[in-house]
């Protein structure tokens, strides 16, 4: 089983993230970002990992250091359950519609942080939610699960939907990465013979 549990604490934000890459797509969120939790659960179920966050942040400011700080979080605990990465797929990639929209999400568990994010969204605000924080949600993300993502939503009229392909695609490309391969077992899917760094 690949599951750890991780707590960050700072001024800002105290978050706890428990992670399970072999689960069966349960999520429980406590963060007090009702459309955020949302998306969170469509990464959940549909890259069927289990996937808990307790976050109490500084919501009496705005949302950003909250949803910035549980990518963060996220991010160190899919670094820390994915492990060596030895016996994995390593890449992942999906497409997803959602009605007129589709998004695109491609991933390296390259050990290189680096994020291609390109989504116009057709409203900033979703609901009480701002847009702009997802882009500090998935920065916050790769730079400490140290992956390679790349998201395109390619179409979209609606930026609810626009935002919900976006992260089932995440959810799907993620599990596709993470995914063992028989064929790779006990190897490092890389030529230089490591993933980290």
């Amino acid at each position: 089983m690949r599951q750890i549990t991780v707590s960050r604490n700072t001024l800002e934000t105290q978050i706890t993230v428990t992670l399970n890459l072999d689960g069966t797509g349960v999520s429980k969120f406590d963060t007090g970002v009702p459309f955020f939790e949302h998306m969170l659960d469509q990464v959940a179920r549909h890259g069927l990992f289990d996937i808990e966050i307790k976050a109490v942040g500084d919501l009496h400011i705005d949302a950003h250091h909250t949803v910035e700080d549980v990518g963060i979080t996220l991010g160190q605990a899919f670094a820390q359950a994915v492990g060596d990465k030895k016996g994995i797929r390593r890449y992942g990639h999906s497409y997803v519609p959602l009605d007129e929209a589709l998004s695109r999400v491609v991933v390296d568990l390259s050990g290189r942080p680096c994020l291609e994010y390109n989504v116009n969204y057709t409203r900033a605000m979703i609901g009480g939610f701002d847009v702009d924080l997802f882009g500090e949600f998935f920065r916050g993300f790769i730079n400490h699960a140290a992956i390679s993502l790349h998201i395109d939503n390619l179409k979209g009229q609606n930026a609810h939907h626009q935002a919900e392909t976006v992260f089932k695609a995440l959810g799907r490309a993620l599990r596709m990465a993470v995914e063992r391969d028989e064929r790779m077992a006990g190897i490092t899917p890389s030529t230089k013979g490591t993933l980290v760094g």
